[in-house]
C-alpha cells in the first residue's frame, strides 16, 4: 500500500468521524424517547452498512481466534496432585485444606450434611 494512499484513508476516517461525533453533539439533548430510539436504530444500521465485511479484531478480543483460549484449571484439580508434589508447596496446600474445610462447614450449615448414599441398589 503506498504511504500517500494510507494517509488519505486514515484523514477520509477522521472526517467521518468528527461528521459522527457533530451528528452526536447535535441529538444530545433529545428526550423524547422514540425519536432517541430510531436514531439509535438508524445509527446501528448505518454502522452495520458502512462496516469493513472483514473486520481486524485482536487475537484475545472477543471473536478474535485466541478469546478465553487460557483455561483456568478449577481448583478441584489440586486434591488429584501426586503427595510428592503437593510436599513442595507444604504451606499452600495446607492452606488449600483448611480452606476445603471451611467451605465444607459453611456448606452444612447452610445446607445440612448430604444424605448418605444407600448401597445396597
Amino acid at each position: 500500500m503506498h504511504y500517500a494512499t494510507r494517509g488519505s484513508r486514515r484523514d477520509a476516517f477522521r472526517y467521518e468521524a468528527v461528521l459522527l461525533r457533530q451528528r452526536f453533539e447535535e441529538n444530545r439533548n433529545i428526550r423524547d424517547t422514540r425519536v432517541a430510539e430510531q436514531l439509535l436504530e438508524d445509527g446501528e444500521q448505518e454502522l452495520f452498512m458502512k462496516q469493513h465485511y472483514q473486520p481486524k479484531k485482536s487475537p484475545k478480543s472477543p471473536g478474535g481466534t485466541a478469546y478465553q483460549r487460557e483455561v483456568v484449571p478449577p481448583n478441584w484439580i489440586l486434591d488429584y496432585w501426586h503427595p510428592l508434589e503437593k510436599a513442595q508447596y507444604l504451606e499452600y496446600f495446607a492452606h488449600h485444606e483448611l480452606c476445603k474445610k471451611q467451605f465444607i462447614e459453611m456448606w452444612e450449615e447452610k445446607y445440612g450434611k448430604p444424605p448418605k448414599e444407600d448401597t445396597h441398589h
